[in-house]
């Protein structure tokens, strides 16, 4: 398996994003990327998919993020934005993304899909209209909006398994860098299903 991820190190991640610092601890030393996010994970925080979003090149860290949502959340064959999010990851076509922007304006904010479409959408280009002047997302926008999703999927439904479906979308997040599969482990909850 080859290595999905951008940045040799984690400090290279924090100098190409400086307001990752906000959603998760720089290191105090020079690890390797992949190392560092390992480390969060260790410790159990969320920064960790945080951070694994800003690692991850953009179009696979909204893969990784429709992934963990789809395991997590009901399926609902009508979501549009998810289908937005996803045939932009197919074909990263202009077109693809402008249609993932405009899911993304109208839907639900509240929904974890309706992120997985801004993260498409945030992945380059305007973010205005085809008329208007051209307003490019800001860098760490795409990242931001694919930790947003991943953060509403894993924290619906039963509070008690918040931990664990955070845990394994972050494991989910280091098995797919490493050249894995990007779909979380969900596991069944005694006297409840699991994803």
């Amino acid at each position: 398996m080859s290595s999905r991820i951008r940045f040799a190190t984690a400090r290279a991640v924090f100098e190409a994003f400086p307001d990752l610092r906000r959603l998760a601890p720089p290191p105090a030393d020079d690890l390797p990327a992949l190392d560092y996010a390992r480390r969060l994970l260790a410790l159990r925080k969320k920064s960790a998919l945080a951070y694994l979003a800003f690692l991850l090149p953009r179009r696979e860290a909204v893969w990784w993020a429709l992934q963990c949502v789809a395991a997590l959340s009901p399926r609902d064959a009508e979501d549009a934005a998810l289908q937005a999010a996803e045939a932009w990851v197919r074909a990263p076509e202009e077109e693809r993304r402008r249609a993932a922007l405009d899911i993304g304006q109208t839907a639900d904010r509240r929904r974890p899909s309706t992120w997985l479409a801004w993260a498409a959408a945030r992945s380059g280009g305007s973010m205005t209209a085809p008329d208007q002047k051209p307003q490019p997302a800001q860098p760490s926008s795409c990242a931001r909006a694919a930790n947003a999703a991943v953060i509403l999927a894993a924290c619906a439904g039963d509070a008690q398994a918040i931990p664990q479906r955070l845990q394994a979308c972050a494991e989910a997040g280091i098995r797919f860098a490493e050249g894995g599969d990007a779909r979380p482990t969900i596991a069944a909850r005694p006297g409840g299903k699991g994803r």
